[in-house]
């Protein structure tokens, strides 16, 4: 009986995955990314304790409060270029101690202002705009706050603003 089938039982079929190798990646990517669900959509802001950063982080608490979501706070660390001699390669980059999270931890952690939302700071190493982008998606967040940068390392080097609206995947807003 090659070419005869019998049916299974409806009690006895299997179940069919949509599509085993994308719930694989999913799983994957939850694990490698833990992150607290009481902050999804919430608002990512990038602070760095300047003038400019403080002006942005008083407007994302003023959108994370009007939209009752929580607040990422977003202090991107120090990476240093350090030069390879050995051969032709690229410029390895490491990562420098930075205790500047540590203290402006401590100094969110006591300001009154921040009593409104409920907020985290996540402390990232690398470049800027890809650590806020990253952070943004990770939390799929709703908005991605910045303040603008002034001076001419900005110039030179484009402003991290700038850059992030280009290449984000949500609303970014920047803040004079």
């Amino acid at each position: 009986m090659a070419g005869h089938e019998f049916p299974e039982p409806a009690h006895r079929k299997r179940k069919r995955l949509a599509d085993p190798v994308s719930a694989d990646l999913r799983a994957v990517e939850e694990a490698r990314h833990p992150c607290d669900p009481a902050f999804r959509h919430g608002v990512v802001v990038g602070f760095d304790g300047s003038t400019s950063s403080e002006r942005a982080l008083a407007y994302a608490i003023g959108m994370a409060r009007r939209s009752g979501s929580g607040l990422i706070i977003v202090h991107v660390a120090n990476r240093l270029p350090t030069t390879v001699w050995a051969g032709c390669e690229p410029p390895v980059f490491v990562d420098v101690p930075d205790h500047r999270t540590e203290v402006l931890g401590l100094e969110l952690a006591c300001a009154d202002y921040l009593a409104e939302v409920p907020w985290i700071l996540v402390e990232r190493g690398g470049d800027i705009c890809h650590e806020l982008e990253e952070v943004g998606r990770e939390y799929s967040a709703d908005a991605i706050v910045v303040g603008s940068t002034h001076g001419i390392v900005g110039r030179i080097f484009g402003s991290v603003a700038g850059r992030l609206a280009k290449r984000a995947q949500r609303p970014v807003v920047v803040i004079p």
